[in-house]
């Protein structure tokens, strides 16, 4: 569904990308890991058209990325981002439905609020939910309506940055099954960018390392654990002593 082809990209002097490979094979969970900085979300970015890449080429169901109507090529996606980004002075049910009453996709008020309830429902909050505001939720329940949100448009391609972040270690177990049980159930293709290896064994079916600018490994997830990558083997197991300095 998604193929980085040599991608490269530079700020300057600063070059974080130096030559991205990798296939995302379509209906597929794929999960990017990497230290802080590696460009993990340059890469997303680079898929959204949000960041240009200097050279290589990324393809979106075989198409160059954003060829075409570029309304309908970000309509293909849905995105949960690491803040939950929910604009605080819409109602929770107006942040869930912010795709599907604009643009191509515009629905009427009633019909949209009764797809952001239904949507509510998937990722486990009561429609009472709706009508209140993101700073009365927790933490956790943002996160919710973030993932509500992503799926409100049933969107073939999702992208979940950092989903749970900020997260108690049981909140984030419950959103890596939300984030799991609906990528199955929608098939849609996944890319998940995150540091949380409980993320990555509950959601991936495959894993990529982003290092150095490159893909130093992937393969599927259970795998990881024999890469026989030193790079994979210091990341996944938090380990100090390895090829990857640590910044002081």
């Amino acid at each position: 569904m998604i193929r980085f082809d040599d991608v490269h990209k530079a700020f300057g002097s600063n070059h974080v990308l130096r030559g991205v490979t990798l296939d995302v094979p379509k209906g597929e969970s794929m999960v990017i890991i990497g230290g802080s900085g590696t460009g993990k979300s340059v890469a997303l970015k680079c898929v959204l058209g949000l960041v240009v890449p200097d050279s290589g080429v990324i393809l979106v169901d075989g198409k160059p990325a954003g060829a075409g109507d570029r309304e309908a090529f970000l309509a293909r996606f849905g995105m949960l981002f690491q803040g939950g980004a929910l604009f605080d002075s819409l109602p929770v049910w107006q942040n869930v439905a912010f795709r599907l009453m604009r643009g191509a996709l515009k629905r009427p008020a009633a019909e949209a609020k009764e797809i952001a309830i239904e949507k509510l429902r998937r990722v486990g909050l009561s429609p009472d939910v709706a009508d209140r505001l993101p700073a009365e939720l927790s933490g956790g329940m943002q996160k919710r309506v973030g993932l509500a949100r992503a799926i409100a448009a049933e969107p073939e391609i999702i992208f979940f940055d950092e989903p749970t972040t900020g997260l108690d270690p049981i909140m984030a177990g419950v959103i890596n099954d939300l984030i799991r049980e609906i990528v199955v159930e929608m098939g849609a293709t996944a890319m998940t960018i995150t540091h949380d290896m409980s993320s990555v064994r509950a959601i991936a079916d495959r894993v990529a390392m982003l290092h150095g600018g490159v893909i130093r490994w992937t393969g599927p997830v259970a795998e990881m654990d024999g890469s026989g990558d030193p790079y994979v083997d210091q990341f996944i197991h938090g380990r100090a002593e390895g090829p990857i300095a640590a910044v002081r």
